[in-house]
């Protein structure tokens, strides 16, 4: 999986291929094939090793802010979700593109999840909060929290200066806390 995670950065998934993968892991071909039917199957394996290194990152700090007030869960909820995505941005980055070619993954497994982590955070929190439906706050508040996330790391030619997140990590905890209350 490490040698087609470094192909895929390098080349892309056009010019990944199994005998590549195969040279770049020092197996044979026929090793490959005996865990890994395709290509495809090689990169959902990767996709789902990287989702889960995500996944653990979200799981554990919906522990650490089970306790905390509003304000502090959203602005740590942020800035792990960033810290989530600059994990490997490149190999993020050619993922999420190939995401739809991997076939039988149930990536959508990891999003209901995730809803379903915040949505409990949120409804130990009510009194905190204006009256609002619980799924729709869950769906806006991941939403834009992922939505800026993924754009501060994914969609720029480099990574912007610390600076500049810490700000966008500032206004996306204050949009989310003043849609909350």
């Amino acid at each position: 999986m490490e040698a087609t995670a470094r192909i895929l950065v390098k080349d892309g998934f056009e010019k990944t291929s199994t005998n590549r993968i195969a040279e770049v892991a020092g197996v044979s071909v026929g090793s490959l094939y005996q865990y890994f039917p395709s290509k495809e199957a090689l990169v959902a394996a990767v996709i789902d090793r990287h989702n889960e290194e995500i996944m653990g990152l979200v799981r554990a700090t919906l522990i650490e802010v089970a306790d905390l007030p509003i304000e502090k869960a959203v602005r740590r909820l942020v800035t792990v979700a960033v810290a989530a995505h600059r994990i490997n941005p490149e190999l993020h980055r050619v993922l999420a593109e190939q995401i739809p070619r991997a076939g039988k993954l149930d990536v959508e497994a990891y999003g209901r999840e995730v809803h379903a982590l915040v949505r409990a955070y949120l409804d130990s929190r009510r009194k905190e909060m204006r009256r609002i439906d619980l799924d729709v706050a869950t769906f806006i508040c991941v939403s834009a929290i992922e939505a800026v996330a993924h754009n501060i790391v994914l969609n720029q030619a480099e990574m912007p200066p610390d600076k500049m997140v810490q700000t966008l990590v500032d206004e996306t905890t204050r949009m989310v806390v003043g849609f909350l209350k």
